[in-house]
């Protein structure tokens, strides 16, 4: 079981050291709960993760609050998420308070775009390691790009996405729980 510093001090560490957010804190997150300290499971982190995304709000803070209270309850959900937001509010306080003095400035500028390919592959590196995780094979790795096509090119609710999968996951297992019976 952690301590409430412990606690705070990971996600304070994950809160410091990521840029682009909280789907970037997930390789982070990743190796510092579940490789570094053993505090969950890789099925555990990917559970926390589903749940996360599912809540309303902050992707990064409701992962920070939801391991914290597993973890330790109410005090280690306060623990995390304070830990998880502390620098990144103290780096947006700075930098609003300074911005207007470097906004147009061709080396800041050239910063953030060198940035962005970094904050892509920190996003794709979890969603391959997902995948492997949620067992996506090449019989149905189809299924997540098709839906992200849907959503993206034909503008189809990602809620009606869902509904189908859920239809689609329960209509799959009834059948093959059929066929083993009968």
């Amino acid at each position: 079981m952690p301590t409430l510093f412990s606690l705070f001090s990971s996600f304070a560490l994950i809160g410091t050291f990521t840029i682009g957010g909280g789907y970037a804190m997930i390789p982070l997150m990743e190796k510092e709960l579940v490789d570094k300290h053993l505090w969950l499971t890789k099925e555990e982190f990917l559970d926390v993760m589903a749940l996360s995304q599912a809540m309303p709000g902050v992707f990064a803070v409701n992962m920070a609050s939801s391991v914290g209270y597993r973890l330790r309850g109410i005090a280690g959900a306060v623990a995390a998420v304070i830990g998880n937001i502390l620098a990144p509010i103290a780096i947006i306080i700075l930098l609003a308070a300074f911005f207007h003095y470097f906004k147009d400035n061709q080396i800041v500028e050239a910063v953030f775009k060198g940035i962005r390919p970094a904050v892509v592959a920190l996003i794709a590196a979890p969603v391959f390691n997902m995948a492997k995780s949620a067992k996506v094979s090449w019989q149905n790795f189809w299924i997540p790009i098709v839906a992200a096509l849907m959503i993206w090119l034909l503008g189809v609710s990602p809620v009606l996405i869902i509904l189908c999968a859920v239809i689609g996951g329960l209509s799959y297992s009834y059948i093959k729980r059929r066929r083993a019976g009968a």
